[in-house]
């Protein structure tokens, strides 16, 4: 009642999800569409979501290094399933971490797919005038013009990428209030190498290898850049 969504964010999910088939991406088992009674069940997922360890200091420390990678890879892979692979071609439009779901064996899986834009052909963009999602993790272009793209995705992949890297969220701030995760990441990275460290967990600081992280952060920010043509395709990637 209080998810500010509805009947048709619901509808979407049940015309999206049943089309789509990949290890890393939810599964959709049935629905309930009443009044009062708007269900949708999925495959059960024992782990809850990735927001409910990132955001948790005390279950943090329990996802480490390869974990942290395992799950960057998975989401990256169901993305490019999206964006290039399934039969519709798909654009999330959400993407957060509170929409990537854990199974029993920390398996990522892209959830909630009711402000999903879905595209025939090589269409790959589109406009809007109804901003929808969630602050911190849209794209310029579409939080100012309701230009929307892959490369709308990609940009939240890149903010999910450093949200995991970090143990931080990138919540959306206003210039009164400081630094975005973001620009805190861009600044430690044209500081140099000695700062660099402080953008890693500290739950996982000593214990992952760094060139990996590196190249990690590398692509977080190459994916967050302001010009939406200049960020990486999913399939650059992997």
């Amino acid at each position: 009642m209080s998810s500010g969504q509805g009947q048709r964010e619901l509808l979407k999910e049940v015309e999206i999800i049943p089309k789509l088939q990949h290890r890393n991406l939810v599964q959709l088992y049935g629905y309930c569409v009443e009044v009062g009674e708007n269900m949708l069940v999925y495959e059960y997922v024992p782990n809850g979501s990735l927001a409910h360890f990132l955001f948790d200091p005390d279950k943090r420390p329990s996802l480490d290094w390869d974990c942290r990678f395992k799950i960057i890879g998975g989401i990256a892979r169901g993305l490019l399933y999206l964006h290039e692979d399934s039969r519709l071609r798909i654009i999330h439009h959400d993407l957060k971490a509170s929409n990537i779901l854990l199974d029993a064996n920390m398996i990522p899986k892209i959830s909630d797919f009711g402000m999903a834009k879905i595209f025939g052909g090589d269409h790959t963009s589109g406009n809007t005038r109804r901003i929808v999602g969630t602050f911190g993790y849209m794209a310029p272009e579409y939080a100012t013009h309701g230009q929307f793209s892959v490369k709308s995705d990609v940009y939240s992949f890149g903010v999910l990428l450093l949200e995991i890297i970090s143990g931080k969220k990138n919540a959306y701030k206003s210039k009164r209030d400081g630094d975005t995760l973001i620009s805190y990441v861009w600044k430690a990275w044209n500081d140099g190498n000695g700062t660099i460290s402080k953008i890693i967990d500290s739950s996982i600081r000593k214990h992952c290898p760094r060139s990996e992280v590196v190249r990690c952060i590398r692509i977080g920010l190459l994916c967050v850049q302001e010009n939406a043509t200049s960020r990486p395709s999913c399939l650059q990637l992997l």
